[in-house]
């Protein structure tokens, strides 16, 4: 496995395996599964409704927790600082241990900027090693990188072959944040799977088009947590690291960026609306 070194100083698997929409009943196998396979980073999120499955494998899986990387987010319900001071100790409880490596800001929405408060305090504190955000362009990102105590460790946004976020990555270098994807296969749109550049490449190297994504984002600097609840799916996509592409292929594949989401825009005033309406 490769690592990232944070800004503040704490290493971070490359490569984990994320949660996002797996059932609450299915999560603490996937888990499990998933650090057997080799991952040794678990993204979850208050959001997503399965701290708690991801806590139950941490305590059977028989790793060191020391070993075990795990992020999870604060939800726009739990915005603002005593709201999210409290849900911090809900999520520590959730996941069945005493500190968090990696705390974000779910999404820009609400009282942010107290969210932020309480987890650089929680930061201080030794409860959360490493904290940042989630989904912020790069407006609210400078934002909040210029005026925050402690800067972002990481920023988690929507990440894929067709979406490159070139600008985003601009201003996350120029502030020290590491760039973490999100969707990291674009929940298969545009025919994903199929791309003929992803899977002219892949075959070189006797891969497929997912591995050859996964090991582009893994050298433009990107942080990936793909999600799958197949054993043999998680197997393929952390089979990744003994292969590397050429600086033309790079540049062939750099070439499909469409530089705009595939899923939504929080400058869209329906999809804003939209998340309001969770609080």
């Amino acid at each position: 496995m490769d690592y990232v070194t944070l800004n503040n100083g704490v290493k971070m698997p490359k490569l984990g395996y994320g949660v996002y929409q797996t059932p609450p009943e299915d999560t603490e196998r996937c888990v499990l599964d998933a650090i057997e396979v080799g991952y040794r980073s678990i993204d979850t999120a208050q959001a997503y409704g399965n701290e708690a499955g991801v806590g139950n494998a941490l305590e059977k899986c028989g790793v060191p927790r020391e070993e075990i990387f795990v992020t999870t987010k604060i939800w726009i319900s739990n915005a603002g600082y005593e709201k999210a001071k409290a849900s911090i100790k809900e999520s520590l409880k959730n996941l069945k241990t005493d500190y968090i490596d990696l705390l974000l800001i779910h999404q820009p929405f609400g009282d942010y900027y107290g969210s932020y408060r309480a987890m650089e305090e929680a930061y201080k504190e030794g409860k959360v090693r490493a904290i940042g955000v989630s989904n912020f362009y790069p407006d609210r990102y400078i934002d909040i990188a210029h005026f925050a105590e402690i800067k972002p460790a990481v920023n988690q946004v929507e990440t894929h072959v067709f979406q490159q976020q070139k600008i985003a990555k601009k201003y996350m270098k120029k502030y020290g944040t590491q760039i973490m994807s999100w969707g990291p296969f674009a929940e298969g749109k545009n025919d994903y799977f199929n791309n003929p550049v992803l899977k002219e490449i892949g075959d070189k190297y006797g891969k497929s088009a997912a591995q050859t994504a996964l090991r582009f984002l893994l050298q433009s600097d990107v942080v990936l947590i793909p999600k799958s609840v197949r054993k043999e799916r998680m197997k393929e996509n952390i089979d990744v690291f003994d292969f590397e592409l050429t600086n033309e292929e790079m540049v062939r594949i750099e070439a499909l960026d469409g530089g705009k989401s595939l899923f939504f825009s929080h400058y869209d005033p329906e999809t804003v609306e939209w998340f309001m309406s969770f609080v």
